[in-house]
C-alpha cells in the first residue's frame, strides 16, 4: 500500500494545484480587474463564474481532498511517524481551506450566482464581493501551506 501512497500523493498535489492556481489568480489578478468594473458588469462577471466553478471545481477538489486523506492514512500506516504528521497536517490545512469556502465563499458565490443570473444587482455587491477578496490570501496561504506538506511528504516517501 505505500507504494500507492505516492501516487495518491502525486494526484492530490495535482489537484490542489489547479485550486492554488484559481485562488491566486483571484488575488492578483481578478481583485483588480473587478474594482474596475461597474457594480452590474461585476455581478454578471463574478456570478457566472462562480456558476460555472462551482459546478466543475468540485471535480477536481474532492478528488484532491480524498487523496489527501488517503496519502495521510497509508503515511501513518506504512510510512513514519514524521510522513504521517506531514501529510495529517496537510489534510487538517485543507480541511481549514474547505470550511473558510463553506462558510464564508460559498454563500457570496450562492448569491452573487443568483443574481447575476436573474439579471439583478444587489445593493451589497461590492461589499460581498469585497468579502469574498478578503479571504483570498488567507485561502491562498493554506493551499500553498497544504501543497508544501504534501510534496515534502511524496519527497519523503
Amino acid at each position: 500500500m505505500l507504494r500507492r501512497a505516492p501516487a495518491a500523493a502525486a494526484f492530490a498535489v495535482l489537484g490542489l494545484a489547479v485550486i492554488f492556481g484559481a485562488d491566486v489568480v483571484g488575488l492578483l489578478a481578478q481583485r483588480s480587474v473587478y474594482a474596475d468594473l461597474d457594480d452590474r458588469a461585476l455581478v454578471q462577471v463574478v456570478g457566472r463564474g462562480h456558476y460555472y466553478a462551482d459546478r466543475r471545481m468540485p471535480g477536481v477538489g474532492i478528488p484532491a481532498t480524498i487523496l489527501t486523506a488517503v496519502t495521510a492514512t497509508a503515511a501513518f500506516i506504512w510510512g513514519t511517524p514524521l510522513l504521517g504528521v506531514l501529510s495529517a497536517a496537510g489534510l487538517v490545512l485543507l480541511v481549514t481551506w474547505l470550511l473558510v469556502y463553506a462558510r464564508i465563499a460559498k454563500p457570496i458565490n450562492t448569491t452573487l450566482t443568483a443574481a447575476a443570473l436573474a439579471d439583478e444587482v444587489p445593493a451589497d455587491a461590492r461589499s460581498l464581493q469585497a468579502r469574498w477578496d478578503a479571504i483570498l490570501p488567507l485561502r491562498v496561504t493554506l493551499i500553498a501551506a497544504t501543497l508544501l506538506l504534501l510534496l515534502s511528504t511524496l519527497a519523503l516517501l
